[in-house]
């Protein structure tokens, strides 16, 4: 591979992790910019590849909120280790299981989070509401396995689908419910890394730069989140979630 290729393929990866740092859907980006670029590796390889540079960025993004905003760190342990769990098992059946039903799935949910946000303007502005310790508990668990197996058996969109979760059955508002994304964000990457450095061979020369984009990216965007707060945040996450339903729409039509 040329420098050329390296080189656009770290501004994608620095593209994408200062996009995923702030509302999640760095996958978007990150991800075809590598199956286009290097269309001679089998796709397998590929995906593999882009999990260590999302993975560093995740990190990153988490350490960023960490040191800012108060995460309720007696639950996010536990719901972590579930979605790291559940992240291996989505990719274990994906070897075994083809997941194409999944995108029109993810797309017609994925229109009506856009709709309902779009026209409820203070979704995400406050905490919405107040729940028990035992229901953040059961919901945070819940979410885990759930969107820790989507992470592991599909994919795209993981981040926003947790901002999504963290807002509306746990009542955070979008800065708060970020912070407690990329936390789980990462340890279903680091799943995927394990499940993909355990199954094939990575194109390490290709990944390692890319993460060294990538969690730049992470630390500029998630920096940025908090210095703006939850209204831009909020806007970051309309334009992710429009950006994926014509990616997905796309997709689709093509096929």
């Amino acid at each position: 591979m040329d420098y050329t290729s390296l080189i656009t393929l770290c501004a994608f990866a620095f593209l994408a992790g200062f996009v995923d740092a702030i509302i999640g859907g760095g996958g978007l980006i990150q991800t075809p910019a590598m199956l286009f670029t290097l269309p001679q590796y089998p796709i397998p390889t590929l995906i593999g590849t882009t999990k260590i540079p999302s993975l560093a960025g995740s990190m990153m993004g988490a350490f960023q909120y960490s040191r800012r905003v108060a995460v309720v760190g007696r639950f996010i342990g536990p719901m972590m280790g579930l979605a790291f769990g559940a992240s291996w098992l989505g990719s274990l059946v994906l070897t075994r299981v083809p997941n194409g039903f999944m995108k029109p799935l993810a797309l017609v949910i994925l229109i009506a989070v856009f709709i309902y946000t779009l026209t409820k303007k203070d979704f995400g502005q406050m905490p919405q509401h107040a729940v028990t310790a035992r229901q953040q508990q059961i919901r945070m668990a819940q979410m885990g396995l759930v969107v820790g197996f989507y992470d592991g058996f599909f994919g795209p969109g993981t981040g926003s689908f947790l901002v999504l979760g963290f807002i509306s059955l746990i009542g955070f508002d979008f800065l708060r419910a970020s912070a407690h994304a990329k936390l789980v964000n990462a340890s279903t990457n680091l799943a995927s890394v394990l499940f993909f450095v355990n199954k094939g061979t990575l194109l390490y020369a290709v990944a390692l730069p890319m993460a060294v984009a990538n969690l730049t990216g992470a630390f500029l965007g998630a920096r940025l989140a908090i210095l703006k707060g939850n209204q831009f945040i909020r806007v970051f996450f309309l334009l992710v979630i429009a950006a994926t339903i014509v990616r997905f729409a796309w997709d689709l039509v093509g096929s």
